[in-house]
């Protein structure tokens, strides 16, 4: 079973307009909102493909009551963590002319006994693939992650809580190219996923957009490309790798496979209409034409 963590959990607001206007008033021709938070979305990926998945969440206020009866409604198996804080909303507002628009709440604090029930809910699933993914609450110590972490694990953060959960030697850390030199200071993708494997990550796989995958690991470097370039809605195209990147954990495959699943996974969400959601006609047509290139090993 794999078993994501959401530890700031949120509800996903996504407005449609014209377009995005400094200034301006605009219409919102659909809004549509859905439970949220980075590991929700690998959960509900990895639901859609018929996976053995669990998500382990927070949730409280009325917004958490929202996030609850959502993942009621869409089946995901969910173990929801009850907090005194008010679950957060995340907003996301896209545009025809092809724009992405993100405004992220924070979230609420969690209380020392609310993280010893997270960690409680972790422990008690043993899961064979954890993963811990987004930002950590307000005032959450940048190792609260490290704290989580056991077994074949994946992290999916930034900052200081990447550099702080390496030091549980996650399986596979997934920073994008921009947080991986903010946490490291080198322009090199390569060399600076070098630093975190040398810091205790066993692979480091960095988001590169339209670009694709770049993938570091103790037995090679890949470098994966897609078919072809999409336009659409990437909130969600992170999370769909992290997803494809358990997947392929939990199954032994080797990393150029993993890396194929990945890309048409990451393509498929851009296409599908909100975070979380994949189109599996257009991931099934991928997975077979992404051109994976041995960099070095």
């Amino acid at each position: 079973m794999i078993l994501t963590v959401t530890p700031n959990t949120a509800l996903d607001v996504t407005y449609t307009v014209d377009g995005l206007r400094p200034d301006g008033v605009h219409r919102v021709r659909e809004v549509r909102s859905r439970a949220g938070g980075k590991g929700i979305n690998v959960a509900r990926v990895l639901h859609a493909l018929g996976a053995d998945v669990r998500a382990v969440a927070t949730a409280g206020g009325a917004t958490g009551s929202a996030v609850a009866a959502d993942l009621g409604a869409a089946g995901v198996p969910a173990e929801l963590v009850p907090i005194a804080g008010e679950t957060r909303r995340t907003t996301t507002v896209l545009g025809d002319d092809g724009s992405v628009t993100l405004l992220n709440e924070p979230g609420p604090a969690l209380s020392a006994a609310e993280w010893r029930l997270l960690a409680d809910a972790v422990r008690r699933h043993a899961p064979e693939v954890l993963v811990c993914s987004g930002s950590l609450p307000p005032g959450a110590p940048s190792g609260a992650y490290a704290s989580l972490l056991t077994g074949t694990s994946v992290l999916d953060t930034s900052g200081a809580a990447l550099l702080a959960g390496l030091a549980a030697r996650p399986a596979v850390v997934k920073p994008n190219a921009e947080e991986l030199r903010e946490v490291t200071g080198l322009d090199d993708p390569v060399a600076a996923a070098g630093e975190l494997r040398r810091a205790g990550a066993g692979a480091v796989v960095v988001s590169l957009g339209a670009d694709g995958l770049l993938a570091v690991t103790g037995s090679g470097t890949w470098h994966a490309t897609p078919s072809t370039a999409l336009r659409g809605n990437s909130t969600g195209a992170g999370d769909a790798v992290v997803a494809a990147l358990a997947l392929g954990l939990s199954r032994r495959e080797a990393w150029p496979g993993i890396l194929r699943r990945a890309v048409a996974l990451s393509g498929a969400a851009v296409l599908g209409p909100l975070a979380g959601d994949i189109d599996l006609a257009h991931y099934e047509r991928e997975v077979d034409l992404v051109a994976v290139r041995v960099v070095s090993g």
